[in-house]
C-alpha cells in the first residue's frame, strides 16, 4: 500500500490521490442514500425492534436497490483511479463523472454504465448487511452488555466493529468487482474467479485488505457518528413539531 502511494504522488503528485473525486462523491449521492435511506424506511415501518436476521433482510434488499442505483458512479469510480495505473494511450482520461458519462453512453452505449451490476449489487447486499445491520447488532450487544450508554463511546466503538467486519465480508467481491469494472474486454465472472484462483491461490479474496480497512474503517466510524447526531436532531425537531401541533 504504501508503495502505492509513493508511486501514485510521484507520477500524479496530490491530485493523483485525488483521482475519480467526483465519481466517489456521485456514488455516494446515489448508492449511499438510496440504500441508508431504505434500511431507515424499514426499520421505521415495524412495530417492535427487529432482530438481528430481520435487520439483514431489511440490509441486503436496501443494499441490492442501492447497488443498481449507484452502478454507474460506481463504474466511473473504477475506470477514474485505475486509469493512473494503465499506460497512457490506454487511459480514458475523464475530465469528470458527467463526462464519464456522457462518454461510455456515447462509445460504449447505456449498457456500459450497469457492466458489472450483478456482482457489484451482491457486494453492496454484502456491505449493507455487514456495515448497517452489524453496526446495529454490536450496538445492542454493548449496551446490553457494558455500562456504555447510548453515546458518542457507544457509537465509535459500534461503527468501528462494523467497519472491520464489512471490510472482511466484502473483500473477495471487491477484488472481483474491480477486475471486472476495469478490464478492457469482457470476460465471464466463472472463467475470472477461475483465472485469479489459478494465478494467485486463495490469498486472492483478500487481496487489498488493508487499503480497503484504511478506507472503509474510518468511513463507517465517520458516517454513523454523523447517523446518530442527525437522527437525534430528527427526534428533537419532530418532536417539538409535534407537541407544537398538540398546541403544547
Amino acid at each position: 500500500m504504501l508503495s502505492t502511494f509513493v508511486h501514485i504522488l510521484k507520477t500524479n503528485g496530490v491530485p493523483g490521490l485525488y483521482g475519480g473525486l467526483s465519481a466517489s462523491l456521485l456514488r455516494q449521492l446515489t448508492y449511499s442514500t438510496t440504500r441508508f435511506g431504505i434500511y431507515e424506511s424499514l426499520k421505521s415501518t415495524s412495530p417492535h425492534p427487529p432482530s438481528f436476521p430481520t435487520l439483514i433482510a431489511m440490509a441486503s434488499t436496501s443494499g441490492f436497490l442501492g447497488g443498481i442505483a449507484g452502478n454507474p458512479a460506481d463504474v466511473l469510480n473504477v475506470r477514474m483511479q485505475h486509469d493512473a495505473a494503465l499506460p497512457p494511450s490506454s487511459r480514458r482520461n475523464y475530465a469528470h463523472a458527467l463526462d464519464g458519462l456522457i462518454r461510455m453512453t456515447r462509445d460504449e452505449g447505456w449498457r456500459s454504465l450497469f457492466r458489472g451490476v450483478l456482482p457489484n449489487s451482491m457486494r453492496a447486499v454484502l456491505m449493507t448487511a455487514s456495515q448497517l445491520a452489524s453496526y446495529d447488532g454490536c450496538k445492542r450487544i454493548i449496551l446490553s452488555t457494558t455500562p456504555l450508554e447510548d453515546n458518542l463511546a457507544t457509537h465509535f466503538s459500534a461503527s468501528f466493529l462494523a467497519g472491520f467486519v464489512a471490510t472482511t465480508v466484502c473483500s473477495p467481491v471487491d477484488v472481483v468487482k474491480t477486475r471486472i469494472m476495469s478490464a478492457q474486454e469482457k470476460e465471464g465472472l466463472r472463467r475470472l474467479l477461475s483465472r485469479i484462483y489459478r494465478v494467485e491461490g486463495v490469498g486472492w479474496m483478500f487481496r487489498g485488505w488493508v487499503p480497503s480497512f484504511v478506507r472503509l474503517g474510518p468511513h463507517t466510524v465517520v458516517t454513523f457518528l454523523f447517523l446518530e447526531q442527525h437522527k437525534k436532531v430528527y427526534r428533537q425537531l419532530k418532536g417539538a413539531g409535534e407537541a407544537e401541533g398538540r398546541g403544547l
